[in-house]
């Protein structure tokens, strides 16, 4: 009971529930952007795109697909790197091997270019421009051999997502 309530939880959370481009624009508006990178952001994502390319699951008509194409676009433009489509059916199994809810469309993930296995997601709807490079330069890490512990929480420090933790109480 409690798992599927928190898969639900996840669900909802990552499903963005827009009907129309100006939905979705009052929707991007509200997500936090990445305002620091690490030092070597730009030229790790540049170096990277001979090694990884970035695959996502998309559906005709869907409005947040075509908005996140569009970031990829850009993504690709400035850093190189290669985008691609994966079937529903390829999307579904990642998202199981890692115990993800399945939401729809758009999903994107980083993968090395020789390693179809080995996937990291980056993005589940849509996102910011500088929220996607942060992914990638994350997901690039990972893959690298940062542990994903580590990037995880280099995630939460660069998106801050995660807020100062309140000091703990001392036992009486």
């Amino acid at each position: 009971m409690a798992a599927e309530a928190g898969r639900d939880l996840a669900r909802r959370a990552a499903i963005h529930p827009v009907a129309s481009v100006p939905d979705l624009q009052a929707w991007i508006a509200r997500i936090p952007a990445t305002k620091d990178f690490p030092p070597d952001l730009a030229q790790t994502l540049r170096g990277s795109s001979s090694l990884f390319l970035i695959e996502m699951s998309t559906a005709p008509g869907c409005i947040p697909c075509a908005d996140l194409w569009a970031r990829l676009a850009r993504f690709r433009s400035r850093y190189g790197w290669r985008v691609h489509t994966i079937t529903t059916q390829s999307a579904l199994l990642r998202s199981g091997r890692l115990g993800l809810p399945w939401v729809g469309h758009p999903v994107a993930w980083v993968r090395p270019l020789d390693d179809e296995d080995r996937t990291v997601p980056i993005a589940i709807g849509t996102d910011l421009d500088a929220n996607l490079a942060r992914n990638a330069y994350l997901a690039a890490k990972i893959l690298t051999g940062v542990r994903p512990s580590v990037g995880v929480r280099a995630m939460s420090k660069f998106s801050g997502i995660v807020g100062a933790s309140r000091p703990a109480e001392a036992p009486r």
